[in-house]
């Protein structure tokens, strides 16, 4: 019964904070921003309609528009992480398959994770995306 209060009162929680909302359990926090972009223990997380090697092309475009150092690229089938450091913050970008045109990209900026950084690369690969 308890549960079930707890459940309840965060939905509720979540109608009230409107489009942006945050829950903390065990530890980990996440939340949704704007339906687009879900931010989970320090990484922005966002989908794209669109095949995984467009979307692949469009991280290491921005790595090296941002002039990112040190850059270390491990690509597999169906994921691919880009680890670089830019403007001395180190940056994780994973990408992976989801269907064959939806792909995911996980953003991680710093140590603890930077929401408006990361937000900041989403939308470089945005516009890589839009206008190759």
């Amino acid at each position: 019964m308890k549960k079930k209060i707890t459940i309840i009162f965060l939905l509720v929680l979540g109608v009230l904070a409107g489009c942006d909302a945050a829950i903390n359990m065990n530890g980990k926090v996440m939340s949704v921003s704007s339906g687009q972009f879900v931010y989970q223990d320090g990484n922005l997380i966002s989908n794209y309609k669109t095949d995984i090697e467009l979307v692949w092309a469009a991280c290491e475009k921005t790595v090296t528009e941002l002039k990112g150092k040190d850059i270390q690229k491990e690509r597999k089938i169906s994921t691919g992480t880009i680890k670089t450091i830019i403007q001395d913050e180190k940056v994780i970008i994973s990408v992976e398959y989801v269907t064959k045109d939806y792909t995911s990209v996980a953003i991680f900026v710093g140590v603890a994770g930077n929401n408006m950084a990361s937000r900041l690369i989403h939308e470089k690969i945005v516009g890589k995306l839009v206008h190759p």
